[in-house]
This record gives C-alpha cells, sequence and structure tokens, in this order.
C-alpha cells in the first residue's frame, strides 16, 4: 500500500501457475465445492487437500445431501491442468487418491443456521459467521480492474505461461512455473518495472537457450512491451539454469499456502484465512470477496485512489463487529472514520446477505482457484462490479 512518505520506492508480488502444487491442491479443493454445490446448494464444505510425489490426499468436514466422485474429480482436475504423463513425475492416471472426509461439527452448524441475533431475539432468522476471524478487501487506480500492478502483471505472465504451453507455441514447457515482478513507484504512480522473473517446469531434452528465447518470444515481450519495461528492465528466466523436476514431484503441496497469489499480492493486508475449498457460509471466503467489492466501488467512484476495507466477524453472530475503512490519506471528499460508519450503515454485511448479493450458491470457485480471486475482467465475477459506485 502507497505509503506517503516515501518518494521513490519498490514493490514486488508473485504469482504461480496452475501446475504449481500448492495451486493444484486449491483447483482440487475448489472443483470439488462446485461439484457438491451444483446438486446441493445449501451444502457445508470445508475441503483440503495435499499432494506429494503419486499421491494426492482430500480431507475435510463436508455436510451434503449430494454425491461427489472425489477420486474422479481430482483426477480430472489434475488432467486439465496438464499432468498427462510419467515425464512429469506426476500422472493424473496413475497417482493415488486418498480421502478422508467427515461431517461439519454439529457446535459449529448451530451457530451458522440460527444466528447469536436471532436466538437472543435481537432480529429475524439469518446465518451466523463461519467461523471468527477478520477479513481485508483492497483496491487502488493502478490498473483498469482496480488491482495493484504488480500482482496484476505477475497473473498475467503466468496465465501466458500456461496458454503457451497449451497450444503448442511453447513446446519445451511443463506445467509448473512462477512468476515476479518488481514496480518502481514514484509516489503513488508505477514509473516502470525494475525486474521480471519467471521460473518455468520444462522437458528434460529442452536448453537453457531454447527456454529462454519461448519465454521471451510467447511470455514475457507479448504481456509486458509498451507497459513499463524497457531495456533497463532486469529479465531473469529459470535463473537456476534447469527446472525439470517440478509439480508435486518437486515439492509437497497444500491448499491455501498462495493465499497472497490469491489476493493482492502483498500490497494490501490479509486476514490469513484460505479461499479455496470453503462454502459460501464461511465468511475468510465471503466477507473478503464483500470487502474487495466495497474497496473498489469506492475507488471506482473517485472517494479516493486506494482503499482497504477490514471486516471482522464473531462465530455464530450475524453482523460484523467492526467495519474499518482506510483511504492511506488518499481520500479526496470524507474522513476515514465517516467512510467506515457510511459501509456499516448503508451495506448490508451479514453473511446470507452477502451470499444473496452475489449469488453465491453456485459452481463458480474453481475459475478462481487459480490466476487470483480479484480482477480477472474476463470472468464477470459478481463481487468485481461496478453496482454500487452510486453509493459513494
Amino acid at each position: 500500500m502507497f505509503n506517503s512518505t516515501k518518494d521513490v520506492w519498490l514493490f514486488t508480488s508473485e504469482s504461480v501457475t496452475e501446475g504449481h502444487p500448492d495451486k493444484v491442491c486449491d483447483q482440487i479443493a475448489d472443483a470439488v465445492l462446485d461439484a457438491i454445490i451444483e446438486h446441493d446448494p445449501f451444502a457445508r464444505v470445508a475441503c483440503e487437500t495435499v499432494t506429494t510425489t503419486g499421491l494426492v490426499l482430500v480431507m475435510g468436514e463436508i455436510t451434503t445431501t449430494a454425491y461427489a466422485d472425489i477420486p474422479f474429480i481430482a483426477r480430472e482436475t489434475i488432467r486439465r491442468i496438464g499432468y498427462t504423463g510419467s515425464q512429469y513425475g506426476f500422472d493424473a492416471d496413475s497417482c493415488a487418491v486418498m480421502t478422508a472426509i467427515d461431517e461439519q461439527s454439529k457446535d459449529i452448524a448451530i451457530g451458522v443456521d440460527c444466528s447469536y441475533e436471532e436466538r437472543t431475539g435481537e432480529s429475524e432468522s439469518h446465518l451466523g459467521a463461519g467461523d471468527q476471524g477478520m477479513m481485508f478487501g483492497y483496491a487502488n487506480d493502478d490498473t483498469p480492474e482496480f488491482m495493484p500492478l504488480p500482482i496484476s502483471l505477475s497473473h498475467r505472465l503466468t496465465q501466458k505461461l500456461a496458454e503457451a504451453r497449451k497450444n503448442g507455441t511453447a513446446p519445451s514447457l511443463c506445467p509448473d512455473g512462477k512468476s515476479q515482478v518488481t514496480i518502481r513507484y514514484e509516489g503513488d504512480r508505477p514509473v516502470h518495472i525494475d525486474a521480471v522473473v519467471v521460473s518455468t517446469q520444462h522437458r528434460a531434452e529442452a536448453t537453457l537457450d531454447q527456454v529462454r528465447d519461448e519465454v521471451e518470444d510467447q511470455v514475457i515481450y507479448p504481456i509486458l512491451a509498451g507497459n513499463l519495461f524497457d531495456s533497463q528492465t532486469k529479465v531473469y528466466i529459470n535463473p537456476t539454469g534447469r527446472f525439470v523436476i517440478g509439480g508435486p514431484q518437486g515439492d509437497t503441496g497444500l491448499t491455501g499456502r498462495k493465499i497472497i497469489c490469491d489476493t493482492y499480492g502483498g500490497f494490501g493486508h490479509h486476514g490469513g484465512g484460505a479461499f479455496s475449498g470453503k462454502d459460501p457460509t464461511k465468511v475468510d471466503r465471503t466477507a473478503s470477496y464483500a470487502a474487495r467489492h466495497i474497496a473498489k466501488n469506492m475507488v471506482a467512484a473517485g472517494v479516493c485512489s486506494q482503499c482497504e476495507v477490514q471486516l471482522a466477524y464473531i462465530i455464530g453472530v450475524a453482523q460484523p463487529v467492526s467495519v474499518t475503512v482506510t483511504t492511506f490519506g488518499s481520500g479526496k471528499k470524507h474522513s476515514d472514520e465517516f467512510l467506515s460508519h457510511f459501509v456499516q450503515k448503508n451495506i448490508d454485511l451479514r453473511p446470507d446477505a452477502i451470499i444473496e448479493r452475489f449469488d453465491m450458491r453456485k459452481p463458480i470457485y474453481t475459475q478462481v482457484s487459480n490466476y487470483g480471486h480479484f480482477g480477472r475482467p474476463e470472468l464477470d465475477l459478481p463481487w468485481e462490479r461496478l453496482d454500487m459506485v452510486h453509493l459513494f
């Protein structure tokens, strides 16, 4: 986030491809969620995944009337990502898929099904929050989608890596990969791309020169040319010189370990709760989407040039215990205190209201399980719509 005491400063964000072991896990968890919620919109799902060489373990707490063939879902997700042969050290058809699923705790369900406000007679029926915790949403005016430029460019690079691999224009590439972009700012304005790192898994027979040529020609220049990128930008492609062993063979994967990639690349705060594999009664996910929606609409309305919204909840209680808006000195009309009170008074932030506003009881989650849950103009996500600008 912009610090007004800094004149010139650098900020770096990273993204990972869909073949990264942690992202394999996020995608499997959200694919299981989508398969269940498609047939049982009111299911309670908290699904976690672990991967390592030759093994996928899907575990968690799921209460539902639907049936999901979890091993089939896991294998099809791995196949779609591109792990389809023994040369990757991890294969959709030969890996073992194990499950360890239990029902959601009835003690938790009590507070979710019937909120504290309803149980004490303070209000009519509403869902209670599925857990305690704090959630953040952030937006700034770096990009047309109101995302910080470092994470926006990092995501575009990893998306392009996957596209070039799948369409055959970069035949040496394999599914695992990462990008990292360092932006120089003057005040609150991005002025230069200082450094770019792309590390990609590649076929054993590919030379380093071949990999670097493909990444430069098919990934870096198409995305960055003309976008604060010039001959002074430092470019690093596979800086270790070799990246053949990757994916779950190279590193154990775990759901929720790329939460900074999922959000704002470190530019805004993060409450610590992961998104993937969680049904919309879980405020880790739902309230984070709501906070982003508010922050983005506020910046789009011209209220400020950057905005962070923090929401905090108590398990079993519908209303957030706190709402805090921070504009980092960029507010043009109102104080942060005024904006915090305005949001709390005028926007319904109870979990069931957020779920209804974003129509979240549908299988919409696998599509955001990699390359970010925010920005993403190609997906028309409901929490990304500028439909509250008029409020501000």
